[in-house]
């Protein structure tokens, strides 16, 4: 059984050796202990079997903005949903805050496609994003991946 939470600072050390072989590889944006812990409200945890087997943050860029990063599933936990729990866990965050709109960066577009996330362009990103962020890429500034953006649901 999948059981979704908020992450922790004791959880920092199992995160960071979750995302070891993806930061080398220049897939997920590497993160200090220090920036996780800074962040750690913004992670959503996926656990089984006593592990953290999956998660990912919700960034809150403005009041109408957030984005969904480093979203990470372990390789022999990928295909049982893992990913897609913790994205709807997120969007379910966004909504409960208000936020109108969540903005992903992927290599995996088909996956928010199937998700309700929308392609756009990358020049209407937020520049605060691309300064604090997308420079610390080694793919900088030559980035291929696929910016999505999905419209939140409002209660009511």
């Amino acid at each position: 059984m999948i059981r979704y939470r908020k992450a922790t600072l004791s959880d920092i050390p199992e995160m960071q050796s979750l995302v070891v072989k993806e930061v080398e590889e220049g897939v997920i944006l590497p993160r200090s202990d220090d920036e996780v812990a800074t962040n750690i409200r913004s992670y959503i945890l996926a656990e089984a079997e006593g592990m953290i087997v999956g998660y990912g943050a919700l960034h809150l860029h403005s009041p109408r903005l957030a984005e969904i990063r480093s979203l990470i599933v372990a390789p022999t936990w990928q295909g049982h949903g893992i990913g897609r729990g913790i994205v709807e866990e997120a969007l379910r965050e966004a909504e409960a805050l208000g936020v109108a709109e969540v903005l992903v960066l992927t290599y995996l577009p088909e996956f928010f496609r199937k998700l309700g996330f929308q392609e756009i362009d990358k020049e209407s990103i937020p520049e605060h994003k691309i300064w604090t962020d997308c420079i610390k890429c080694i793919h900088f500034p030559n980035c291929n991946e696929i910016s999505l953006i999905r419209p939140v649901t409002p209660k009511g």
